[in-house]
C-alpha cells in the first residue's frame, strides 16, 4: 500500500530509497554526480512510462532537498540511506529537488514567536480538548458541542488569527490540543508545543527520528503529582515519551527489528497501556530485484505506559514468513508478509478488544487477514476474529518498476485499508464497526459477531491512490465520508521525460451515509479547480464533525465545512497563499491531504501544505477563530 498518509518525505522515496540501498558505493574519491546516480538506481521507479505510486521527477523537484535527505537519514529509510556516503545522499537530494542546500532556510530555532514565560504554566486537566487521532477511543473524529465551542452560524464567520510556521516543505502531523497548548510533529524529527491561543512557541525539541503519527497526552502512571507525556510513534518503528511540559525525553522503545518497519498511525492509550501500531515500507524494498522480499508482519504493539515496556505483540499474519520461491534471478523470495496497520488502533472496552484495519499483502500467498478488520485481546494480545474484503491482494512496487521479478503472482490491485475504523452504538443499542477502503467502498460489520457484515456501499470508483484514504467521521447519525479519487496523468514532457500532472477534472466529493443502515442521505460535488496549476478537487483528508458541520480538506488547498443536515457548503477558505506568521517564518499554504482539522475551544486548526502526487507544498499551522487576529 502506498498510504497517502505516510507521505512527504519519505514518500518522496518511496521508490528511490530502496533501489539505492542496494548499489555498491561510490568511492570517496568519485565525482558526484545527481543526475547519474538518479539515472542508475532511481528512474526505474521514478520516470518510468509505467503508472506507479513512485512520484515523478517532476513531483519531486517540488520538494525541498532537507526533505529527501531527511528521509534518507530520518525516516523509516535510513536503513537504505546509510549504505550511501553522505555526499551521495545530498548529491542525490539535490538533484531530485533541483536545489541547492544553500538555498534553503536552515532548520534552526529562532527567536522571534517565542511565548514568554517560554514553558509556563501547563495544566492537561483544564479547557477543553483534542487528544490524539480522534477525540474518543472509538475513533469517530466527532467533537462535541462543550468542547468544540463553535455553532454552525460562527463557523461562518471564521478567520485566520495566527499563523505558525516550519522550515519549507515541512509535513506535520495532525494538532493534539490538551492544556491550552499544541503538540504537533514534523517528518524532519522535530516536536512542537504551540499556545493554542495565541501560536507562539512553548518549546521544541529535536528526536531521532522523523514522525508522522498524532500525539496522545496523558498522565505517566504512577506519578504523584502527575506528571504528563506526550506519547507518539516514529519511522524509525519507536515508541516515545516525551515531558508535555518541557519535551524532555522519558523513555523510547524500539518496537520492531525489521529495518523498514514504522509507525504512521496514533497510539492510543487505556488504563496505563499505549497500544502503538506497526506499518513498514518493505513494500517498496520490493521494487529491488535482488532484494529477498518479504517478510515483515503488521502487528499491534502494547507497551507499559509508565516505561515503555513491552507486554504484548500481535500480529496481523499469525505465521511467520517461509521461503516460498525464487524470483527469475534466483533469489530467495518469502512469504507471507505485509498486512500493515497504518491507521490508529479502535478500542473496545465493552468486550475487551481493540480493532485495526489492515494493508495488502507483499508477497505470495496473499495472507488471509490482509485488507481486513482484524481485532484483538485487549489483555493478551490474541487474534479474537478477522473480517477480510479483497483476497488475493498481493502487492509490491516492482509490479509497477520497471523490473517486476519481486511482484507476487496475485499481483493485486491494492486497495487497502488506510484509515481507521469507527465504532458506533446504534439507537437500538446494538454496535456497529465502520471503515473506508481504498476500493471506494465502505464498509460495516457487526463487533460483537466477529465481523459480520452489516452493510457495503460504494463510494467512489477507487484505486491505487483512489477511494478513501484517511478516513470518515460520524456523529450519532450519519457517517460523513470524503472521497479520493485523486487523478494523475502521465506524460512525455521532450525536456524533463516522464512527468506526472494532476487531473483537475476529477476526483473529489463528500458523502453523507445514514450510519445504522447505509442509506446515502446527500452527496456534494467538489467545485472544481477553474484552471489552477497543481491542482485536483480530490477530497483525501481526514474528516472532522462537529454538532451541524462537517470540515473536509482538499488538495486543491481549500478547507470547507459543510453542514450536516444537507451538505450545504457554510464556509470556504483558500490556504493557497502567503502568511505573515507569529515565529517570522516564511509561510505559504498549499494542498491539503493527510490529517484533518481539529476543532477546540472555538478554533479551528489545519496544517497547509502537501506536496505529493504533484500537490502543493507548505509549511504553515493555520488557527481559525470567530474574532480574527
Amino acid at each position: 500500500m502506498y498510504y497517502l498518509t505516510t507521505l512527504s518525505a519519505s514518500l518522496v522515496l518511496f521508490g528511490l530509497t530502496t533501489a539505492l540501498s542496494w548499489a555498491a558505493p561510490l568511492t570517496m574519491g568519485a565525482t558526484l554526480n545527481g543526475e547519474k546516480l538518479y539515472q542508475q538506481h532511481c528512474a526505474q521507479c521514478h520516470s518510468t512510462e509505467k503508472p506507479t505510486r513512485a512520484p515523478r521527477l517532476d513531483a519531486l523537484k517540488l520538494m525541498g532537498p532537507q526533505d529527501v535527505l531527511d528521509a534518507l537519514e530520518l525516516g523509516s529509510m535510513k536503513f537504505t540511506g546509510f549504505k550511501r556516503t553522505d555526499g551521495e545522499r545530498r548529491a542525490i537530494s539535490e538533484y531530485v529537488s533541483g536545489k541547492k542546500f544553500a538555498d534553503e532556510q536552515a532548520d534552526k530555532e529562532i527567536a522571534a514567536g517565542k511565548c514568554e514565560p517560554a514553558v509556563g504554566d501547563f495544566d492537561p486537566t483544564k479547557g477543553p480538548q483534542w487528544n490524539g487521532w480522534s477525540v474518543d477511543r472509538s475513533n469517530s473524529r466527532f467533537q462535541p458541542a462543550d468542547q468544540a465551542g463553535l455553532t454552525p452560524e460562527q463557523v461562518a464567520k471564521l478567520k485566520v488569527k495566527w499563523t505558525f510556521g516550519f522550515p519549507p516543505n515541512t509535513m506535520v502531523s495532525q494538532p493534539t490540543v490538551v492544556g491550552g497548548r499544541i503538540f504537533v510533529g514534523t517528518l524532519r524529527g522535530r516536536l512542537y508545543a504551540i499556545d493554542a491561543e495565541k501560536g507562539c512557541l512553548h518549546w521544541s525539541t529535536k528526536l531521532p527520528s522523523g514522525m508522522r503519527s498524532a500525539i496522545t497526552i496523558a498522565a505517566v502512571p504512577g506519578t504523584k503529582p502527575p506528571r504528563y507525556a506526550a506519547y507518539f510513534g516514529d519511522l524509525s518503528a519507536n515508541a516515545n515519551a516525551v515531558d508535555a511540559k518541557t519535551g524532555a525525553l522519558l523513555w523510547s522503545t524500539r518496537l520492531e527489528k525489521h529495518p523498514s518497519a514504522r509507525v504512521t498511525g496514533a497510539p492510543i492509550l487505556h488504563e496505563g497501556r499505549l497500544y502503538v501500531p506497526l506499518a513498514s515500507f518493505e513494500e517498496a524494498s520490493g521494487a529491488d530485484p535482488k532484494y529477498q522480499c518479504c517478510t515483515f508482519r503488521g502487528s499491534v504493539v502494547a507497551l507499559n505506559a509508565a516505561n515503555g515496556k513491552k507486554i504484548w505483540q500481535g500480529y496481523t499474519i499469525p505465521e511467520k514468513p517461509k521461503r516460498t520461491r525464487k524470483n527469475r534471478n534466483g533469489v530467495q523470495l518469502w512469504g507471507p508478509s505485509g498486512a500493515s496497520v497504518w491507521s490508529s488502533p479502535t478500542l473496545d472496552p465493552q468486550r475487551g478488544a481493540l480493532y485495526v484495519t489492515t494493508g495488502d499483502s507483499y508477497s505470495d500467498p496473499a495472507a488471509r487477514t490482509s485488507d481486513a478488520m482484524v481485532a484483538f485481546d485487549l489483555k493478551t494480545g490474541k487474534m479474537l476474529w478477522s473480517r477480510q474484503f479483497l483476497a488475493g491482494d498481493a502487492w509490491n512496487i516492482s509490479c509497477d518498476a520497471g523490473d517486476d521479478a519481486n511482484c507476487p503472482q496475485a499481483k493485486g490491485p491494492d486497495l487497502d485499508f488506510g484509515s481507521s475504523a469507527i465504532l458506533r452504538t446504534l439507537p437500538d443499542g446494538k454496535r456497529i464497526l465502520v471503515a473506508g477502503q481504498k476500493s471506494g467502498v465502505l464498509h460495516a460489520v457487526d463487533p460483537d459477531k466477529n465481523g459480520a457484515i452489516l452493510w457495503q456501499e460504494r463510494v467512489g470508483k477507487g484505486g491505487l491512490i483512489g477511494g478513501i484514504q484517511w478516513g470518515p467521521a460520524a456523529d450519532a447519525e450519519k457517517i460523513y465520508v470524503a472521497l479520493s479519487d485523486i487523478g494523475v496523468k502521465i506524460k512525455d514532457d521532450p525536456d524533463a521525460g516522464m512527468v506526472s500532472e494532476l487531473d483537475g477534472s476529477v476526483g473529489g466529493g463528500l458523502f453523507a451515509y445514514e450510519i445504522g443502515t447505509g442509506k446515502k442521505e446527500w452527496s456534494v460535488q467538489p467545485p472544481g479547480c477553474g484552471g489552477r496549476p497543481k491542482c485536483s478537487p480530490a477530497q483525501s483528508a481526514a474528516v472532522t464533525v462537529i454538532p451541524g458541520v462537517v470540515f473536509s480538506g482538499s488538495v486543491d488547498g481549500h478547507l470547507r465545512a459543510y453542514s450536516t443536515q444537507d451538505g450545504k457548503v457554510l464556509w470556504d477558505f483558500d490556504t493557497i497563499q502567503d502568511f505573515s506568521t507569529v515565529n517570522a517564518m516564511e509561510g505559504k499554504g498549499g494542498s491539503l491531504d493527510g490529517p484533518g482539522p481539529t476543532v477546540v475551544g472555538g478554533m479551528v486548526y489545519v496544517n497547509s501544505g502537501y506536496g505529493f502526487w504533484g500537490g502543493m507544498p507548505g509549511n504553515v499551522l493555520l488557527g481559525f477563530s470567530v474574532e480574527g487576529k
